[in-house]
């Protein structure tokens, strides 16, 4: 590359030929204000650390951070053939490009607004605001279908990565270039890149103290990349028909309930609810495994060249992506592979989704009393059904466009409602002095406390329907308690220091102590059941409550 002319074409060849991701991020997406058209879409990205606060803040621990960050990218440079010299000017260049661009990066938290990542632009226009890019020859280097507008999510992020190009030489942006492409398969080179990775990543930003076995890494890998393939072989073995029939009755148990609960909330009004009714009867299951198997057969896979094959991946995966825009769109494809142990609610498909992996003990067993399984995968499913109607899913109506379905005064008793759930995680410290970020959290916040509650009431039901008491006792414990205790067991974990800081930062989700904790302190039916009283630690009178 002899001129920051080139810039994009090489861009284009990382981005849609490599597993390396550079200056931006570049995907398929719905259009949220018509769900049933595809577009393409480009935002913010091309950093390394975890988030755009590990460049900006100040504090000690941060500091830390970017020197051992530092230090990284000159054992890599040097891993090259480069000299201490001119691994640590080109360190500098890294991180001198990472941090512009973090500055001009939108916080993690308000991108929850639908809002703050939808800006529908023509390719004149994004030339307009980028001119330091030749947009024409990255389109062109990627195959990019021809199409006359796209979404970029994050303008003022692209005005300030067009100073980056305006500013830095083209040394400094080739260093960044190269060591991005190797940081990017640096765990899967010769010994030293793989030490490297490692001592960084794994080891410095996430407290792990040795390397995670290969089989298992390369079972991930291998999922990621032929997740449906080798799923097939997972699903015969782990998931009959019949637990997929016995998954239908529980959701449909936990449907009833939410549309229970909406009834009976003080809060909203007769017309949205009317409107939250309707969403929820629009809402499509997908349960186990896909109706249709992805095809692999363009995807070619070597026997001897392990980066080759990780290449191949990550092109057959971006051609796979672009070749959905401007075709309809396909609701039965899967977010997930079958034995992913997650599940998850997608916005602009109004969809909720189980795969096999999480229908598995601890989660779901059918041999088990209904306590069990409703605390178990029972909260899960209340947990995605509660995920259409958060803070950023109730911007989303039944047909997955984002568009107003509420009243003003029913939104505004809501934002009071989440205002409390906020106040009351940002309470919470993971880490001696590291706060939750209670905006960052909420919606996974109000989809636990509420999954709890629906999962309750369909359990209640349940057991009326077996002519069974909630205070039943099976091995000592009452039915209500069997419940929290199965719902509290599925968030055991450990944690290393380093994990709980990274995550206060980039992770949605609270961990596991605040996620059962946090819940049942806003859950009256938890205090009954162990003979707490108002006021203790785990039945406060300022419980809060959304759902």
């Amino acid at each position: 590359m002899t001129d920051k002319k080139e810039i994009a074409t090489v861009a284009a060849y990382l981005d849609s030929k490599t597993p390396t991701g550079i200056f931006f991020r570049l995907g398929v997406e719905q259009d949220q204000v018509d769900s049933t058209r595809q577009i393409e879409g480009i935002h913010q990205g091309g950093l390394t650390l975890p988030d755009r606060d590990y460049y900006l803040q100040d504090d000690s621990h941060m500091q830390q951070i970017r020197e051992k960050y530092r230090d990284y990218i000159v054992t890599v440079l040097k891993l090259t053939g480069e000299t201490e010299d001119q691994a640590k000017t080109d360190a500098g260049s890294v991180l001198s490009i990472e941090t512009a661009l973090a500055k001009g990066a939108t916080p993690r938290r308000d991108l929850r607004d639908p809002a703050a990542r939808y800006h529908i632009m023509t390719l004149t226009a994004l030339d307009q605001i980028v001119p330091n890019f030749d947009w024409a020859a990255y389109f062109a280097g990627i195959d990019a279908p021809k199409v006359s507008d796209l979404n970029v999510g994050q303008p003022d992020f692209f005005k300030a990565e067009n100073q980056v190009f305006a500013d830095q030489s083209l040394d400094s942006l080739k260093a960044y270039l190269k060591f991005h492409a190797l940081s990017g398969v640096a765990p899967w080179l010769s010994q030293p890149f793989e030490d490297a990775s490692f001592d960084f990543f794994q080891k410095t930003l996430q407290g792990q103290a040795e390397q995670t076995p290969r089989w298992k890494r390369c079972t991930a890998t291998t999922d990621r990349a032929l997740g449906e393939a080798v799923g097939q072989d997972w699903v015969k073995e782990n998931f009959p028909p019949q637990a997929k029939q016995n998954m239908e009755q529980l959701v449909a148990a936990l449907k009833k309930a939410l549309a229970s609960d909406i009834q009976s909330l003080p809060w909203m009004s007769d017309d949205t609810k009317k409107q939250a009714e309707a969403k929820l009867d629009a809402f499509r299951q997908k349960i186990g495994y896909p109706d249709k198997w992805r095809d692999y057969s363009k995807f070619e896979v070597t026997r001897n060249n392990f980066v080759e094959d990780l290449d191949h991946s990550a092109a057959f995966q971006f051609n796979y992506e672009l070749n959905k825009v401007g075709k309809p769109v396909d609701e039965k494809e899967w977010g997930m592979t079958p034995p992913t142990v997650n599940a998850y609610y997608d916005p602009p498909m109004n969809d909720i989704n189980f795969p096999a992996g999480i229908l598995q003990p601890p989660f779901y067993d059918f041999s088990k009393d209904p306590a069990v399984n409703f605390g178990g995968i029972g909260v899960v499913i209340g947990h995605e059904m509660t995920h259409g109607f958060d803070d950023e899913g109730s911007k989303y109506d039944g047909q997955g466009n984002v568009k107003p379905w509420w009243t003003d005064a029913d939104r505004k008793a809501f934002e009071e409602k989440l205002s409390c759930e906020d106040k009351e995680y940002s309470s919470f410290e993971p880490v001696p002095g590291v706060h939750l970020d209670g905006k960052l959290t909420m919606g996974e916040n109000t989809a636990d406390n509420g999954g709890i509650r629906i999962a309750w009431q369909a359990l209640l039901t349940t057991l009326a329907q077996q002519g069974k008491s909630i205070d039943e006792k099976i091995d000592g414990y009452t039915e209500a308690q069997r419940y929290f205790i199965s719902f509290a067991q599925v968030w055991c974990e450990n944690r290393t220091e380093q994990v709980s800081r990274v995550a206060a930062k980039t992770d949605p989700h609270s961990p596991g102590m605040f996620r059962a904790n946090g819940t049942v302190r806003n859950f009256d039916e938890f205090g009954k059941a162990f003979g707490c009283h108002t006021g203790q630690p785990m039945m406060p009178e300022d419980a809060c409550r959304v759902w």
